[in-house]
């Protein structure tokens, strides 16, 4: 099978990154040093490659009340144009066909990034969405196709001052725009950018939308500017770090939000009807979404390990690493409500039972280690 590229594959390949198959796309794992990508994003500022995410327009008069019943977050809390909000797409039974950002720019005009692996699988649902309701929406997927875009994440705490190094023009529209908002920015030497603040590391930063053709001329200059290129690595052990989900790990099409801990991101008290919000009161939250520090040597913590709580009764780990920020062995688990913070569980490693600690999420925010 041929693996799909983004418009930035050659200069990864040019840069020795190990490229690896990462959902039928060939993305760069590292550049040399995870751990050095990693800190990087902490202490200073790391880019991403995330063009193989799909941007999608959605466009009519109808659009807005199409996206009221298609998400479980409540598109009326978008109000000023630009602003953003994290939403999960359920299915009818209430399980998570996908999360996603959704951006509102006009009345007729809102975008959606979603995950790569579930793009198409995302496209077929809305669409046969959009049939179903009559809602005469215009989709249009901006991967591929006549107009296509890349994505570039600049993350850390020198993020937002190295872009507007490279682009001036993006400083005044962006400097006082909140987390969870999106400005179009023309006259740049790379056209026209939609420029984010949000990101999947924890840190501050920019999630840059640019046209494909001027992907590489901007990459080349963000790392001119001192923005390490980091891979899908670092971008994994930051994003657990911050206590952030995975799809596909954390959660999928056989996970209840409620026990994903994806409660904030669904809006169950307006009188709004959205698919599978009857099937997700039917269920209700059935587990806890928590952090867990491993406290003996002997193991290193990895999905789908079992977690057996003080009661007897069993969780499991969703995703788990060694973090570079702590200096320990930590994991995202789906536990028994009884479980408390602070309580201590057991984690089946091979054949040993090792001690782990319940603690809040995130563990890393912001540069500062918020677990211990």
């Amino acid at each position: 099978m041929t693996l799909q590229a983004t418009p930035l594959n050659s200069l990864h390949r040019a840069s020795g990154a190990r490229m690896v198959d990462f959902g039928g796309w060939d993305m760069p794992v590292n550049y040399g040093s995870q751990i050095e990508e990693h800190n990087a994003v902490r202490s200073d500022a790391g880019m991403f490659d995330v063009s193989h995410m799909c941007v999608i327009d959605l466009e009519g008069a109808n659009v807005r009340s199409f996206l009221r019943g298609l998400l479980a977050n409540n598109v009326d809390k978008l109000k000023v144009p630009g602003k953003a909000l994290y939403s999960c797409m359920l299915s009818p039974d209430g399980f998570v066909i996908d999360d996603l950002i959704v951006y509102f720019f006009r009345e007729d005009w809102f975008r959606l990034v979603v995950n790569a692996g579930t793009a198409e699988k995302d496209l077929a649902w809305i669409r046969a969405q959009n049939e179903g309701t009559g809602s005469d929406v215009t989709i249009t997927q901006r991967r591929d196709g006549n107009d296509p875009l890349a994505l570039v994440a600049v993350q850390g705490p020198n993020a937002r001052a190295k872009v507007w190094e490279v682009m001036p023009q993006t400083r005044t529209p962006s400097e006082e725009m909140k987390p969870f908002n999106a400005v179009f920015v023309g006259g740049t030497q790379f056209g026209e950018v939609m420029v984010a603040r949000t990101g999947y590391t924890g840190e501050d930063g920019f999630e840059i939308a640019v046209a494909a053709t001027e992907a590489q001329a901007l990459w080349k200059a963000l790392a001119a500017a001192g923005v390490k290129p980091a891979g899908l690595g670092a971008r994994d052990t930051l994003r657990l770090e911050a206590g952030m989900n995975l799809y596909g790990q954390d959660m999928d099409e056989t996970v209840n939000p409620l026990d994903a801990g994806l409660a904030w991101t669904i809006d169950l008290v307006s009188e709004r009807d959205f698919i599978g919000k009857a099937a997700l009161q039917r269920m209700g939250q059935n587990a806890q979404f928590v952090g867990l520090i491993l406290r003996e040597k002997g193991g290193v913590l990895r999905a789908h390990q079992k977690v057996i709580a003080a009661s007897g009764k069993t969780g499991e780990i969703t995703s788990g690493t060694f973090s570079p920020s702590m200096q320990q062995a930590i994991a995202l688990a789906r536990l028994p409500l009884d479980v408390q913070v602070g309580d201590t569980v057991h984690v089946e490693i091979r054949d040993k039972q090792l001690a782990a600690s319940v603690v809040k999420l995130p563990f890393v925010r912001n540069g500062k280690v918020l677990a211990s």
